[in-house]
């Protein structure tokens, strides 16, 4: 990958085959190809959320299609596609489906407004039926996997990724060993119950689970009666010491700040890095509020703990993927 903004220069061997990389999320899908020259044939288009529960798979394959014939390789040629998606995951015949609660409308059901009634969305059987070589993983553990490669988790083996976005990803790493759990699910941290908040429902039909309550789709649900259309709108007004949106982020940074909080008692931690649209966009405003979540409390387990900023900043998705095959 060339390097940009003080990002990593990531490239493959002199005539190393050429790998795809595609990352998923609850709004996009971003697929580029990696060859000795670098990434190329970047292409970013909304997650696909309608018609049939392979909509999705059918969708990354076509922008595979693509992006290799902008990359000018030949689709043949590729030795691996690496795929970081949002999940959990289910397995289907050892196959891979997605039952995302930002992409499956079939999980919460018409409450949450998506447009199909999903439970899970296929993936991996579809892709497997054109490439020999597919690795699945989930976002987040992906993620942690760039971040302690290239970013601001070198070097660590007791240490996490957090993702705040459209939704709450989470990457685990102990004893120097990335958690995946038993269907690749490990880190899941956005669904822990926190709150009996009936205004919080998640897409995946808990009420009041961490994503429900400060995920970047759950705020204009939860706060466009009080004039906060979108998290960046919400966002801002805070920074501009609007006093209403100062009590609601205050409120959203003890939820998210004590779910980091917990991940860190609970496994003994090191450092957190954080990233997602939510959190990278207003960094300088959330980090001391999460920070100060953990500061002071119980120090056997906190003191000395870091929660810093993602070190492949706004591009940790491109990273995650790369990280499955390069």
């Amino acid at each position: 990958m060339s390097a940009h903004d003080g990002a990593p220069d990531v490239r493959l061997p002199a005539g190393g085959a050429p790998v795809a990389c595609v990352d998923i999320g609850g709004t996009k899908v971003a697929v580029s190809v990696l060859d000795p020259r670098g990434i190329r044939g970047r292409l970013v288009e909304p997650t696909a959320k309608e018609g049939a529960s392979d909509a999705l798979a059918q969708q990354v394959l076509r922008m595979l299609d693509a992006s290799c014939a902008a990359a000018q390789v030949r689709q043949g040629d590729l030795a691996a596609v690496g795929v970081a998606s949002c999940g959990p995951f289910v397995l289907n015949q050892g196959c891979v489906e997605l039952a995302a609660p930002n992409i499956c409308g079939g999980l919460a059901g018409a409450a949450r407004g998506l447009p199909n009634a999903w439970t899970t969305a296929v993936l991996e059987a579809p892709l497997r039926a054109v490439f020999s070589q597919v690795r699945i993983e989930n976002d987040g553990i992906a993620a942690l996997e760039a971040e302690r490669r290239w970013g601001a988790l070198q070097g660590l083996e007791h240490c996490a990724y957090v993702t705040w976005s459209t939704g709450i990803g989470v990457g685990l790493c102990v004893d120097g060993r990335p958690l995946h759990g038993k269907n690749g699910n490990a880190g899941h941290a956005g669904h822990m119950f926190v709150s009996d908040n009936k205004d919080a429902l998640c897409g995946c039909g808990n009420i009041g689970d961490v994503e429900a309550l400060v995920a970047g789709n759950a705020m204009p649900r939860r706060f466009a009666s009080c004039g906060f259309a979108d998290a960046a709108g919400l966002l801002e007004a805070a920074r501009t010491g609007d006093a209403q949106a100062v009590l609601l982020v205050d409120d959203l940074c003890r939820v998210m700040g004590r779910a980091l909080y917990n991940l860190v008692v609970t496994l003994d931690l090191q450092r957190i890095s954080l990233g997602g649209s939510v959190f990278w966009h207003h960094r300088d405003y959330l980090l001391p509020r999460l920070q100060a979540q953990l500061s002071g409390r119980l120090p056997a387990l906190t003191d000395g703990v870091e929660l810093v900023p993602a070190g492949l900043k706004d591009k940790v998705g491109d990273y995650a993927a790369l990280a499955l095959v390069a």
